[in-house]
């Protein structure tokens, strides 16, 4: 199903859509999965948008060693095996998942930023598989600067609350102001059903507008490395954390907290 020409649009332009790849079976799981999560979160949840205590907009990640539905997915579905071909790649490392929810009514952008200046990977060869668990609107869904995972630049990572990390990396700039410069990008999304995914590039910039939709907008991600991550420690703050790491710069990702899923 992953066509050579779906290969190229990822490469070239750093984000492409890829339609009813996941069987209603495993949205299902994921589902029942989001709610156990967010029935007991991990002390990584964050949320970033209330209205009279009623939560809108709300994250949480690193939970697949608990949440089974999310192992399951992670290890027994056939998601690895894409990014593998995305990627090219003969070693596939889960890096980590994440889940996101906007609630219907949610009025705050996650604000243009780039995933791998937060993360602790080197290299070109990653991906993340956006998988949208609802309907999702064009004009609610995750928009991409195509073309920006070529930029070779990397970006103070921001928080979704709209300000830097109190720590910062010198060596990164400060992200363009995308939003009062629409004209000047190449920016791309897409109406999601249950089944789609959108893959995109650890480098590829991005955000996403509030939830319009008539529906709440649940989303589970999940990030894979391939044959040229490195684990490198940042001079910023880092997210997320990984507290009981031991890798050194340089090493390979392969450990118990990024385990191999492929390899040939």
């Amino acid at each position: 199903m992953i066509t050579n020409s779906k290969i190229k649009e990822f490469n070239d332009n750093g984000a492409v859509v890829l339609r009813n790849i996941i069987s209603k079976k495993w949205i299902k799981i994921l589902k029942i999965g989001l709610k156990k999560n967010f029935d007991k979160p991990s002390k990584y949840k964050c949320v970033y948008e209330k209205n009279n205590k009623k939560e809108l907009f709300y994250d949480d990640y690193c939970n697949w060693k608990r949440i089974l539905e999310y192992k399951n997915f992670i290890f027994n579905s056939n998601i690895s095996l894409i990014a593998k071909k995305l990627l090219k790649s003969k070693k596939i490392n889960l890096f980590h998942e994440h889940v996101l929810v906007k609630e219907i009514g949610s009025k705050k952008r996650t604000p243009w930023h780039q995933d791998q200046s937060y993360y602790c990977v080197n290299g070109k060869d990653n991906c993340s598989f956006w998988i949208p668990l609802d309907e999702v609107s064009k004009s609610s869904s995750p928009e991409f600067i195509l073309g920006s995972n070529k930029w070779n630049q990397q970006f103070l990572p921001t928080k979704f609350f709209g300000h830097n990390y109190k720590h910062k990396d010198s060596e990164f700039k400060n992200i363009p102001n995308i939003e009062k410069n629409r004209n000047n990008y190449k920016i791309k999304n897409w109406k999601l059903s249950p089944g789609d995914v959108v893959v995109f590039s650890f480098s590829t910039v991005h955000g996403a507008p509030e939830n319009k939709s008539k529906n709440r907008r649940r989303a589970f991600s999940v990030r894979f490395t391939g044959d040229d991550a490195t684990y490198i420690k940042r001079k910023g703050e880092m997210s997320p954390p990984f507290p009981r790491l031991k890798l050194k710069n340089g090493d390979p990702l392969d450990s118990s907290t990024f385990p191999v899923l492929i390899s040939s």
